[in-house]
């Protein structure tokens, strides 16, 4: 290490636009970061993260959200007040950044290789042979397989993670001196995390890089961190070592926030062995047919021969990567898709071929959460009106459906006078809370939470899981909780049921699943899981 660090941000405010709930989106923060050094910027939502990282960048939305004070270094250059020119020339060049969703980042019209000759164009004088060797050597380096084949490969031909590892050549290719990485591995499931954060230790020690790495994650920030700065309403509330600030953090708010974070031991409940069958499952499967335009039609297993049950007041988690056919048996438990073969049994009744007649009953008692709440919601409507819609489709009157609205939103820790409200004007967990009130108003026998937390800050998220027990309990619900969070399923389940390639490979308690993994799939799983080693919420890992 250099005793100048590569990224100097010292004293900096960014102001709101007017009206905005604060008046700076960042408030005299200082954070430095040297070469072969990763610093973890964490915090929720809202706390200033991301516009730190933006205001580095230069890509803050103009006047409305400008510097107004302070300092930004990269190698001793001044970045406020630097023009755009400049920062163009900076930005791939010597400081490069990461986005969360790499979807959305790259252009969905171009293969991958013009998307990273296109930072070689823009910044050097390469010829067109040098251009595609440092193409090929950077997909070699992010550990990609085949290069020549990713190369040629538009986005939506790879996976989540290949299109990640695209990402990060594209912001190496020109060996930055300061790489900033803002929530890459959030939308990734957890082996492919794991594949994600080791690269970037990898690459970063390899290449001398300064990184700042953004996430909400603390199970990240044990694994990969070298220092962490904790945000809050804008503000730098804490900042040390790793070491320090996971296992011996001062502030009140880094105190909760770590003991947010879901323990990897399991919650030990007595299971409920006498309780009713709500819901089973006799070797129900799911087959498409692929292929297309000029390909042979193939049979895709989605999900095979799945055999499981949940009792009332129990809670069954499928846990598995993405492709694992988690979802597809929520959706058939659901009927919103037709399962191929088998039996789906609730309370006794084979409904995996029910008529649409009898379809309609079925949608009453089984009500699904899902993934974002700011989707599931009309954003036209009212959340009351959002709410009472169900229950007057099925002849409940508007008087009596509004009076159970309102019990509902004291039941999700709401205002109840607060109906009359959008779905925008609620913070995300409001938004969750609203949801699970709407499929309550049904009054379900099987409440699916189909990756229902994923999306919340891990205090929110804690506030959800807490809810949903507690409703759980109060209404003796039988709950099918679907997730790629190992430690949230190790304290919301019950039994868990793992996933791989369609097939349940582990079923299980809680206990026994997280306690002795037989499957080499569950264990290697587990293995993946970011922070494994770390004991997070007050339990040994």
């Amino acid at each position: 290490m250099t005793d100048r660090p590569v990224l100097e941000i010292t004293n900096l405010t960014v102001k709101l636009p007017k009206g905005a709930d604060r008046e700076h989106a960042i408030e005299d923060i200082s954070i430095s970061v040297r070469r072969r050094e990763i610093v973890c910027l964490v915090g929720e939502s809202g706390s200033g993260k991301s516009v730190s990282a933006f205001s580095v960048m230069g890509l803050l939305p103009g006047r409305d959200m400008a510097p107004i004070a302070g300092s930004i270094k990269l190698e001793g250059e001044e970045l406020i007040g630097a023009d755009e020119a400049r920062m163009r020339d900076l930005r791939g060049a010597r400081m490069s950044m990461i986005f969360q969703e790499p979807m959305t980042a790259l252009n969905p019209t171009m293969t991958c290789s013009q998307q990273i000759e296109e930072v070689l164009t823009t910044h050097t004088d390469f010829d067109a042979d040098e251009r595609q060797k440092r193409i090929l050597n950077i997909l070699e380096q992010v550990q990609l397989p085949d290069p020549p084949r990713m190369a040629a490969s538009y986005p939506h031909q790879l996976s989540g993670g290949q299109r990640q590892r695209i990402m990060i050549a594209m912001a190496l290719v020109l060996e930055p001196a300061l790489l900033i990485a803002d929530e890459p591995t959030t939308a990734l499931d957890v082996t492919t995390q794991a594949q994600i954060l080791k690269l970037i230790k990898e690459i970063q020690a390899s290449h001398d890089t300064a990184v700042l790495f953004i996430t909400h994650d603390f199970g990240v920030v044990a694994d990969i961190a070298d220092r962490v700065a904790v945000m809050q309403w804008g503000k730098v509330v804490e900042e040390g070592t790793a070491d320090d600030v996971l296992r011996r953090p001062t502030h009140p708010y880094t105190k909760m926030l770590i003991g947010s974070v879901p323990s990897f031991t399991p919650r030990v409940r007595p299971r409920q062995i006498d309780a009713p069958v709500v819901l089973s499952t006799d070797n129900l499967s799911k087959t498409y047919s692929g292929g297309g335009f000029f390909q042979k039609a193939r049979p895709v297993r989605a999900a095979n021969a799945v055999t499981v049950e949940i009792r009332r007041g129990e809670t069954l988690g499928i846990v598995g990567e993405s492709g694992s056919g988690k979802s597809t048996v929520a959706r058939c438990i659901a009927r919103l898709i037709n399962p191929s073969d088998g039996h789906v049994y609730l309370d006794g009744d084979d409904i995996a071929k029910a008529s649409p007649f009898q379809l309609r009953n079925l949608r009453r008692r089984v009500q699904i959460v899902f993934q974002d709440p700011y989707r599931s919601l009309n954003p036209r409507r009212t959340v009351g009106a959002s709410i009472i819609e169900g229950p007057m489709n099925y002849g409940t009157s508007q008087r009596d459906a509004m009076k159970r609205a309102q019990e509902l939103m004291s039941l999700v820790r709401l205002d109840p006078g607060s109906l009359d409200r959008y779905p925008h004007q609620f913070s995300g967990g409001q938004r969750q809370r609203i949801c699970i009130a709407r499929a309550l108003a049904m009054g379900p026998d099987l409440l699916i939470a189909d990756e229902a937390v994923s999306a919340l800050d891990v205090s929110v998220q804690a506030q959800v899981l807490d809810l949903l027990d507690d409703i759980r309990q109060r209404l003796d619900l039988a709950m099918l909780f679907i997730t790629h969070d190992l430690r949230v399923a190790a304290q919301v389940c019950d039994t868990v049921a793992v996933m791989h390639r369609g097939e349940v490979v582990e079923y299980g308690t809680a206990a026994e699943v997280f306690g002795d993994p037989q499957h080499d799939y569950t264990r290697s799983l587990f293995a993946a899981a970011p922070g494994r080693g770390f004991a997070f919420g007050g339990a040994a890992a």
